[in-house]
């Protein structure tokens, strides 16, 4: 790590802390050269996969796209903000954690579904309506019934 200040190709490291939840570590450096201090921040690299669209064209996962299709199917719903970025953090996570280089929209669409169905049913069907393409009011009908047979199965296990 060169130093900001002198330029000097040697620093030591003073002190090692995690920060943001255990994702990063920050280090005090001090240069070997004119002793001044400094801090860096350390973040593993991990590369997002490309999403594979249904029309088989390529794209770079878009995290601000993720957040805009999430925050349009909560709207007016009572889901904090905070959720919602733990949810962003929890999917991405999850498609890292995957090694692929590529992932098919059809996937990261499914995943997207379960996060929002921890948070808000309501928003899930608003969600599924729209991803999965339904056609009529039965296909929309399905889905509920599906909702809530799971809720109840759910409830019976506890």
């Amino acid at each position: 790590m060169h130093c900001p200040f002198c330029g000097a190709d040697e620093t030591r490291v003073v002190d090692s802390r995690l920060v943001a939840n255990g994702d990063q570590v920050r280090r005090r450096r001090e240069c070997v050269g004119c002793r001044e201090r400094f801090t860096t921040f350390e973040v593993a690299e991990l590369l997002m996969p490309r999403v594979v669209k249904r029309d088989g064209s390529r794209e770079p996962f878009d995290e601000n796209k993720l957040r805009a299709g999430l925050q349009r199917a909560l709207e007016k719903r009572p889901v904090s903000v905070e959720a919602v970025e733990a949810a962003i953090s929890a999917l991405k996570r999850e498609l890292q954690s995957t090694g692929e280089r590529e992932m098919a929209s059809g996937v990261v669409g499914e995943k997207v579904m379960e996060q929002l169905r921890r948070l808000d049913d309501v928003a899930f069907v608003r969600f599924a309506s729209v991803y999965r393409r339904f056609q009529d009011l039965n296909e929309f009908r399905a889905e509920l019934d599906r909702l809530d047979r799971e809720a109840r199965e759910a409830e019976s296990n506890e």
